[in-house]
């Protein structure tokens, strides 16, 4: 019987071979199997499921709070009929009976979806038991030690030690040479042992690792046919029909092997001689196929992690964009980050350092970058605290959205309250650096709000985010306007905030668009923060979240 427990949120399946058995909470002398200590509003012995005539009851035994069959109450109603799919709830458990086959009945392996919780033992402290024997698991040797001689056995050995070899090689470079060393070892009468390689991207055979008494030999025809067919061959100079390359070389005969795994063909393992006697039979044909299904399997295995690398770089530098927040949030809702966008109203800020080309004309590149460090390392916190967004840095320009890539109801307070903060912080490192006696920039921000695609773009091998429309580009004008230390948002913006800040009207002067009205921020009113805000601000003072 299998058996899916729910309770607060948390799922737990079993797995019961019992036909007979109750339900409730352990405590000595309890008869009980399925216990649900966890949920203290169900009773000691809470109710019984048994089999009888071909069919499983269940039955109420009298609990405090009952038992619900199907969000029937059940209590007082004596045996009741159970059967596969139903529910029934005791205190705050829910238990979904999957299944009520008995394990007799049980032909085949089951998987379990939350995994099966194993029976507690009465105690793990009493009456240990005896090892009749045993063997280290990390050493691989099927022959007996008397034995060990026998080449029979020896390449038996070598055989089961193949996938913990291969699995210890954990770059390319050094697990192709393992390769050959040990179709080498399995093989030894060959002259020449190789592994070649398929480019995926050009279709060439590469010949990537060898050993050979003389110069390497891979047929490229062979080995193509070897990977096309998806069978491991033996071949030798006297059938004919021979390359070329294959004549003009003093190999005589050899056996070719597909590297074969999920459908496709990796390259070939080979091994030839040029011996004319003959010295290959099945049993060198079987055990270079087992070495070849190993092989395919560990380089499987190293092309899955390298792309699993890859992309946990890939998703680390996009992440850096994001708040650790937002950035939970992404990969719980999303898992792997994929290509595509949206429409909807954000909030953008721009923000720029004033008169810094001409600030740091003259200055060394190294003390122009610790210069841009020393401010960005100060306003990305701000960023990320109020759920903003760094779409880009744009040499000494930040351009940052809120709203994006998840909703925020309270994105235009965060924006106005980001920027404010952000010229506090830029204030505090100029104080420093006048101390210093080194060179201090002031940032002009513009706030604007609207609506704009934004997602995420690119390709699989390089995904970047990005927000598209006019909303950036009158962002942009808003910054531009914005003198030394000042915030300017639209009147967009304001329509949002207008209760919480301190605002000075006025109008800025664009190339080509005319003049756009605007608000100058003079401060956040007295007051509250919003609620969100202030339980932050709590947060990082040490106080309750």
């Amino acid at each position: 019987m299998r058996i899916v427990r729910c309770y607060r949120d948390a799922e737990t399946t079993w797995e019961m071979a019992e036909n007979d058995f109750f339900i409730g909470r352990a405590h000595e002398n309890a008869p009980l199997l399925l216990d649900l200590s966890l949920d203290k509003s169900v009773s000691r012995v809470h109710a019984r499921i048994w089999k009888e005539d071909g069919g499983y009851w269940i039955e109420d035994l009298q609990s405090g709070h009952g038992t619900l069959l199907n969000n029937v109450q059940i209590k007082g109603l004596g045996k009741r009929p159970i059967q596969a799919g139903d529910l029934v709830v005791v205190g705050e458990t829910t238990l979904c009976f999957e299944s009520l086959e008995s394990r007799d009945a049980l032909a085949q392996t089951n998987y379990l979806r939350s995994g099966a919780n194993l029976l507690q033992e009465e105690s793990q402290t009493e009456a240990p038991v005896k090892i009749a024997q045993d063997v280290d698991a990390t050493i691989f040797d099927p022959a007996p030690a008397k034995d060990s001689g026998d080449a029979g056995n020896r390449r038996l050995k070598l055989i089961c030690e193949l996938p913990l070899q291969f699995a210890a090689k954990t770059r390319l470079e050094e697990l192709l040479p393992a390769i050959v060393d040990h179709l080498a070892e399995l093989v030894p009468n060959a002259d020449s042992w190789a592994l070649a390689l398929r480019d995926p991207q050009t279709d060439e055979l590469l010949l990537k690792a060898y050993r050979s008494k003389g110069a390497p030999h891979v047929s490229e025809m062979l080995a193509r046919r070897a990977m096309a067919e998806r069978k491991a061959f033996m071949w030798n100079r006297a059938a004919g029909d021979l390359t070329q390359s294959i004549l003009q070389s003093a190999i005589t005969t050899g056996i070719y092997a597909p590297l074969l795994w999920q459908e496709e063909a990796f390259g070939v393992i080979c091994a030839e001689s040029s011996s004319s006697a003959d010295i290959f039979g099945q049993e060198e044909l079987r055990l270079i196929v087992f070495m070849a299904q190993y092989a395919a399997m560990a380089l499987g295995s190293y092309r899955l992690q390298e792309k699993l690398r890859q992309e946990s770089v890939l998703r680390a530098k996009l992440l850096r964009h994001f708040s650790p927040k937002i950035a939970e949030k992404l990969l719980h809702h999303r898992g792997r980050l994929r290509l595509g966008g949206e429409q909807s109203e954000v909030t953008i800020l721009n923000s720029d350092l004033r008169g810094f080309t001409q600030l740091t004309r003259g200055m060394e590149p190294d003390d122009v970058v610790e210069m841009l460090n020393d401010y960005f390392a100060a306003q990305v916190p701000i960023i990320f605290n109020y759920n903003g967004t760094i779409d880009k840095f744009m040499g000494d320009a930040i351009l940052v959205v809120f709203g994006s890539p998840e909703p925020d109801p309270k994105q235009y307070e965060h924006a106005v309250l980001t920027a404010v903060e952000m010229q506090a912080a830029a204030a505090k490192i100029n104080q420093r650096r006048r101390a210093g006696d080194l060179p201090c920039a002031e940032p002009g921000i513009g706030i604007h709000c609207g609506e704009v695609v934004h997602g995420f773009v690119g390709s699989a091998e390089r995904i970047e985010y990005t927000v598209i429309g006019d909303v950036v580009n009158k962002t942009a004008r808003y910054c531009s306007g914005a003198k030394k230390g000042e915030v300017l948002i639209s009147p967009e913006v304001h329509e949002h905030v207008w209760r919480m800040v301190q605002v000075d009207p006025t109008t800025i002067e664009t190339k080509h668009e005319g003049t756009f009205q605007a608000y100058r921020v003079i401060g956040i009113k007295p007051g509250p923060a919003p609620e969100e805000t202030q339980t932050r601000r709590e947060g990082q003072n040490g106080g309750p979240v």
